[in-house]
C-alpha cells in the first residue's frame, strides 16, 4: 500500500500521526513545508506516491490551500485532509471549495483522526479498483439493432452538455450509459459521480446529494461536501430517481433550474457546474399521474430520453456477452477461461433474462465456478435457466403476443416511437410475455411473475411495498373510473370500507 503523506511543520503532530497509523499498518512519510510536498510528487512514480495527504493550513514557506490547489492540479482523484484550528474555519470552508476531502480541526482528537484517515484510505482504494475496471473492459458491448441505436445516440450527445434520462430495467446497463456519455463528453476530464437514489435512506438522501454544515443535526461534527460538490466540473448520474422522496425533488428541480443549491444547515448558496444524467427502471410518466413525482422536475430531467433494451431485445448479443462475461470471471478468479457449446448457447438464447446483462453476468459467474469440464454444455446451465429453456421449448410458440401495460418502446432518443412495435390504443409490453392457454388471467399472473423476478433480481429489498402499492393503485383507480369517481360504490364494489378506500387514496397519493 502507499504512504499517507503528512505534511507540518510541527514535529509533535507529525510524531503524534505517525505513530498512531504505524499502529494501524498504515504506512507515513512525512514533510515539514509545501515544498518538500510538490518536490517530492514531480519525481514520484505511481508506485511511489501518495495514498492520501493530510496537510496543515499555515507553514513556513507556503500555505496548505496552495498546496491543495497544486495537488489537485497532478492528481485530481488524491483524498486531501486539511488540519485547522477552530478559529480557523473560513480557511476550512475554502478547503472544500478547493476540493479537499474532509477537513480535521486542531486540537483534534487521536482516534478520531484516525478513523477520518483511514475512511479516506478506503475511498481512494475504491476509486482505484473503479479506475481499474473501467480501463481493462470495453465501455459496452452490443451487436443487436437496438443496441446500435444506443451507440448512434451517444455519439450524437458526445459534444452536447443537455440532461439525459435513460430509461430501462433493472441490470440493462444504464450506468454505463451514462458513464459513456461522461467519457465521450466535453466534461470528461471531471469526475464522474453516481448515487442510487434508492438505497440511501430518505433521512440521508439529502445530506449524501448536497452535503451539510458542522452542526446542522446530531452527529454532523464537521462539515461535509455533498455528491453535487464531489462533481464538480464533471458529471453527477442519479439512478433510480424515480424513487427519489417528493420533497426531495423540490430541491433537485432549484439545482436543475438555477444551478444553486444550498447545504442541510447552511445559509449560502453553493453553485454546481454540474451535468446531470438521470435514470430509471420505473414509467415516471405514470408516476407523474399517480401524484408521487412532480411534473415540472420530469419535464426538466426529460430533455433527452435515450431508452436502453432489455436483454431480451437483443439476444442475438447473448452469445458475445456470455463469451466476454466468461472470460472476466476467468481472470478475476485467476482460472482457465472455460468454452461454451453452441447447444448451450441456444438454450441460454431461450432464457429471457428477467434480470437482464446483469444475470447473464451472474450466470457466467456462476458456470466458472460450477460447470464442471472446460467446455460448458446444456446440460451445465444453472436449474432456472435450464427449467425455463426445457420448457419454453417445449411449448408451441402462441400466434399473437399480449404486451402488459405500462411500458412504450420508443427509438433511444425520445420523441420517436417505434411504429412496427406499438399500436395506437394497445397498452405495451413491460415483458414479451405470450399469452397463456389459461387466457387473460393466466397473462396477468405471468405479467406479476415477470415484474416480481425483475426486482428480485436487482436485488431489491421492497419488492412486497413496490408491488403491493402499484397493485392497490391501478385497482383502487379502475374501480373509481368504473363509478365515476363515486368513493362509497367504488369501495362496495372492490368488497372494503368506506374509511379503507379513503385512507388508500390518500397513502397512495391518488387524489
Amino acid at each position: 500500500m502507499k504512504p499517507i503523506w503528512i505534511v507540518d511543520d510541527d514535529q509533535s503532530i507529525r510524531f503524534v500521526l505517525e505513530k498512531a497509523l504505524l499502529r494501524e499498518n498504515l504506512p507515513t512519510r512525512s514533510f515539514t513545508n509545501p515544498r518538500e510536498v510538490l518536490a517530492a510528487l514531480e519525481g514520484a512514480g505511481d508506485e511511489d506516491g501518495p495514498q492520501i495527504l493530510v496537510s496543515d493550513i499555515r507553514m513556513p514557506g507556503g500555505s496548505g490551500l496552495d498546496l491543495l490547489g497544486k495537488v489537485k492540479e497532478l492528481h485530481p482523484g488524491l483524498p486531501v485532509i486539511i488540519m485547522t484550528a477552530f478559529s480557523d474555519l473560513d480557511s476550512a470552508v475554502s478547503a472544500f471549495q478547493g476540493g479537499a476531502f474532509e477537513y480535521l480541526p486542531k486540537p483534534f482528537d487521536l482516534p478520531k483522526a484516525v478513523e477520518l484517515i483511514r475512511r479516506a484510505v478506503e475511498e481512494s482504494q475504491r476509486e482505484e479498483v473503479s479506475e481499474e475496471r473501467m480501463a481493462a473492459a470495453p465501455e459496452m458491448l452490443g451487436q443487436a439493432p437496438a443496441m446500435q441505436d444506443v451507440f448512434r445516440a451517444i455519439g450524437r450527445l458526445s459534444q452536447s452538455n443537455v440532461t439525459v434520462m435513460i430509461t430501462g430495467e433493472s441490470g440493462s446497463g444504464k450506468e454505463l450509459v451514462a458513464r459513456a456519455l461522461h467519457k465521450h463528453s466535453p466534461r470528461a476530464n471531471g469526475p464522474f459521480v453516481a448515487i442510487n437514489t434508492a438505497a440511501i435512506p430518505k433521512d440521508l438522501l439529502e445530506s449524501e446529494l448536497f452535503g451539510h454544515e458542522r452542526g446542522a443535526f446530531t452527529g454532523a461534527q464537521t462539515m461535509r461536501r455533498g455528491r453535487f460538490e464531489q462533481a464538480e466540473g464533471g458529471t453527477l448520474f442519479l439512478d433510480e430517481i424515480g424513487d427519489m422522496p417528493f420533497d426531495l425533488q423540490t430541491r433537485l428541480l432549484r439545482v436543475l433550474s438555477d444551478g444553486h443549491f444550498y447545504r442541510v444547515g447552511g445559509h449560502n448558496a453553493v453553485k454546481a457546474h454540474v451535468r446531470v444524467i438521470a435514470a430509471t427502471h420505473q414509467d415516471l410518466e405514470q408516476r407523474v399521474r399517480e401524484g408521487v413525482f412532480r411534473e415540472d422536475l420530469f419535464h426538466r430531467l426529460n430533455v433527452i430520453r435515450l431508452r436502453l433494451p432489455p436483454l431480451r431485445e437483443r439476444k442475438e448479443d447473448v452469445p458475445m456477452l456470455t463469451r466476454h462475461f466468461l472470460q472476466q470471471s476467468a481472470a478475476q478468479l485467476g482460472v482457465e477461461p472455460k468454452r461454451i457449446s453452441d447447444a448451450a448457447l441456444a438454450q441460454l438464447g431461450l432464457f429471457n433474462f428477467p434480470g437482464n446483462v446483469r444475470q447473464l453476468e451472474n450466470v457466467c459467474h456462476w458456470l466458472t465456478v460450477m460447470a464442471p469440464a472446460q467446455v460448458i454444455e446444456a446440460k451445465d446451465l444453472p436449474p432456472e435457466v435450464l427449467t425455463v429453456a426445457v420448457n419454453a421449448a417445449a411449448q408451441p410458440p402462441a400466434a399473437v403476443p399480449r404486451p402488459l401495460a405500462g411500458y412504450e418502446p420508443q427509438d433511444p432518443v425520445a420523441g420517436s416511437p417505434v411504429p412496427e412495435a406499438f399500436v395506437p390504443g394497445e397498452p405495451a409490453p413491460v415483458a414479451d410475455v405470450l399469452v397463456p392457454p389459461g387466457g387473460a388471467a393466466a397473462a396477468w399472473e405471468r405479467g406479476l411473475e415477470a415484474e416480481a423476478l425483475e426486482l428480485l433480481a436487482a436485488d431489491r429489498h421492497d419488492v412486497w411495498d413496490v408491488l403491493t402499492r402499484r397493485f392497490e393503485s391501478k385497482l383502487i383507480l379502475t374501480a373509481l373510473n368504473n363509478t365515476r369517481g363515486r368513493r362509497i360504490e367504488a369501495a362496495q364494489k372492490l368488497g372494503i370500507g368506506r374509511n379503507t378506500i379513503t385512507r388508500k387514496i390518500q397513502e397512495l397519493g391518488l387524489e
